[in-house]
C-alpha cells in the first residue's frame, strides 16, 4: 500500500499519462470515506481495471490532524500521512478541461455545486446511502444499505482479488469496519450481516488481527478526542454544507470527550498494543480486553455549556458564508449505547424555525426529538431519542426542505383540434362571459370593416 501512495503523485504530475481516474471520498472525509478511497483505488491499480487510479481525499491537508481516529490508524499501521494526496493539492477541474479525468464517487453520491461540472466524467459511485440522485448508465451504481461503505470495498476485494490482501491492508480495512459500526454492537443500530461477515472473514483470513473490542478502544478514543480543540475545530472535525433556494446550512458531527481520566492508547500511537509494522508484520498483541472497557460516561450538553458557544457559532457561520448550522452530537455509554443531541442555530428565525420544524416532524425516520433549555435566543437544542439516527439520515431530511422538488412544469399549448388526454378541451370548453363575446364580435367586424 505505501509503494502504491507514493506511486500517485507522479500520475497527477506525468504528462505523458492519459486518462486519470480519481477515487473522491466525500467533504466530510471521515475515516470510512479515507480508506474506502485508499483501498478502492489501490484495488483498481492492482487488478488493472484503472492501472492509473489516485485516492483522493476530499479536504484540505490540513484537516487531517482534527481527524483523530484516522492519524491513529494511519501511524499504527505505518502509513505515511506524506503519502496521501489532499484535494487542495490537485486541480481536479484543470484535469476535467485537459480531457484527462474520470472519476469514481465513494462513501457519497452527490456532488457539491462547485464540483456540478465534473458530473460528466463520474463513471462509478459507491455508497451505502438511499439515492438522493439519479445517474444515467453508463454510470455504475451501486448503493446499498451496510454500516460501513468500507465494507462494500473489502466484499469486493475479498470476492474479486483477495490475492491483494496482505496484513497491512486487511487491518486497514478491518479497523475501520469495527469503528463505523461501534464494535459491531448491535445496541448501536449501525451493524449489518454484512459488516459482520466481512469482519469475519478478515480475522479468518488474518489471524494475527487484534480483537475487535480493542481496536474499537483505541480508535474511539482517539475519533472522540476534542481535548485543546478549539469551537471551530470541534465543529470542522466532520462537516457537510448543503445548499438550496432556501439557504445554506453546515451539519458538523460533534464528538464528546469519553473520558475525563488518564488516557490510553493515544492517537499518535507507540504503545505498541496494537497494528502491524513498518513491513507489514503483526504488532505483539495485547493482552485480552473487556469487551466493552468502563469508560466514564460524558455529559451529553457539553457542547451546550461551551463559553462563548453563541458567539463562536455565529463566527463560524459569518466567516464560512452559512445561513446556519446543525450540530449532531454524540457519546456513548461504557455498553456502547450512544445518546444524541441536537443543536440548531441561525440568526434567521424563519429559517431556524423551518429547520427545527422538518426535524421534529420528520418520518422517515422519526428522530423522537425533545426541546432542552438553550443558552441563546438564536440556539434551539433537542434531546434525540431516536439515537441510531445518525448524520446520514438527517442530511436528505434537510437537503429536501432546503431545495423542494420544482412543481412539473407547465404543459406546451395544446392544439385546439387535440384529442390527447387530458388537454384542454378534455375539460369543456372555458367559462365565457356574455361581455367578453360582444367585445369579440366587434373585433372581428371592425377587421373585415379594414380589409374593405
Amino acid at each position: 500500500m505505501e509503494a502504491f501512495l507514493w506511486g500517485c503523485r507522479p500520475v497527477l504530475q506525468e504528462q505523458s499519462v492519459g486518462e486519470v481516474h480519481v477515487v473522491l471520498g466525500n467533504e466530510a472525509c471521515d475515516l470510512d470515506s479515507m480508506v474506502s478511497a485508499l483501498a478502492l483505488a489501490f484495488f483498481l491499480s492492482r487488478t488493472s481495471a484503472q492501472p492509473s487510479a489516485v485516492p483522493l481525499l476530499n479536504v484540505a491537508r490540513g484537516e487531517l490532524p482534527l481527524r483523530g481516529d484516522s492519524v491513529a490508524l494511519l501511524r499504527r499501521l505505518h502509513l505515511p500521512e506524506a503519502a496521501l494526496i489532499f484535494r487542495d493539492e490537485v486541480d481536479l477541474h484543470a484535469l476535467h478541461r485537459a480531457g484527462r479525468l474520470s472519476l469514481t464517487l465513494v462513501d457519497h453520491h452527490v456532488l457539491p455545486s462547485s464540483d456540478a461540472a465534473l458530473e460528466e466524467v463520474v463513471t462509478e459511485v459507491l455508497d451505502h446511502r438511499p439515492l438522493e440522485k439519479q445517474w444515467a448508465a453508463p454510470c455504475r451504481v451501486k448503493a446499498e444499505p451496510v454500516g460501513s461503505c468500507t465494507t462494500l470495498v473489502a466484499e469486493r476485494i475479498l470476492q474479486e482479488a483477495p490475492h491483494i490482501l496482505d496484513p497491512q491492508l486487511a487491518a486497514l480495512l478491518h479497523g475501520t469496519i469495527v469503528l463505523d459500526c461501534v464494535d459491531l454492537s448491535p445496541a448501536a443500530g449501525k451493524v449489518t450481516p454484512r459488516d459482520a461477515r466481512c469482519v469475519e472473514e478478515l480475522e479468518s483470513r488474518f489471524p494475527e488481527l487484534a480483537p475487535h473490542s480493542r481496536i474499537f478502544q483505541v480508535l474511539q478514543e482517539a475519533k472522540f478526542d476534542v481535548s485543546g480543540l478549539t469551537t471551530e475545530q470541534m465543529l470542522r472535525k466532520d462537516l457537510k454544507v448543503i445548499s438550496g433556494e432556501g439557504g445554506t446550512l453546515a451539519l458538523s458531527a460533534i464528538y464528546l470527550t469519553l473520558e475525563v481520566g488518564p488516557r490510553t492508547g493515544r492517537a499518535g500511537g507507540g504503545d505498541g498494543s496494537w497494528g502491524v509494522g513498518p513491513s507489514g508484520s503483526p504488532s505483539p498483541q495485547p493482552s485480552p480486553q473487556p469487551s466493552h472497557p468502563q469508560l466514564p460516561s460524558p455529559d451529553p450538553q457539553a457542547f451546550l455549556q461551551r463559553a462563548d458557544l453563541a458567539l463562536e457559532l455565529a463566527a463560524f457561520c459569518q466567516g464560512r458564508g452559512y445561513d446556519g448550522l446543525v450540530a449532531m452530537t454524540i457519546s456513548f455509554d461504557a455498553s456502547g449505547r450512544p445518546t444524541r443531541h441536537i443543536v440548531v442555530f441561525c440568526p434567521h428565525a424563519e429559517l431556524r424555525a423551518a429547520v427545527c420544524e422538518t426535524l421534529e416532524q420528520a418520518q422517515s425516520p422519526a428522530l423522537g426529538l425533545s426541546p432542552v433549555p438553550s443558552p441563546h435566543p438564536d440556539l434551539s437544542a433537542f434531546t434525540q431519542a431516536n439515537a441510531t439516527a445518525s448524520r446520514k439520515a438527517v442530511l436528505p431530511l434537510l437537503r429536501a426542505r432546503l431545495a423542494p422538488p420544482e412543481d412539473d412544469p407547465p404543459l406546451p399549448p395544446t392544439p385546439m383540434n387535440s384529442l390527447v388526454d387530458e388537454c384542454p378541451l378534455a375539460r369543456g370548453l372555458p367559462g365565457l362571459s356574455a361581455e367578453a363575446v360582444f367585445e369579440k364580435c366587434n373585433q372581428i367586424t371592425l377587421a373585415r370593416s379594414a380589409a374593405k
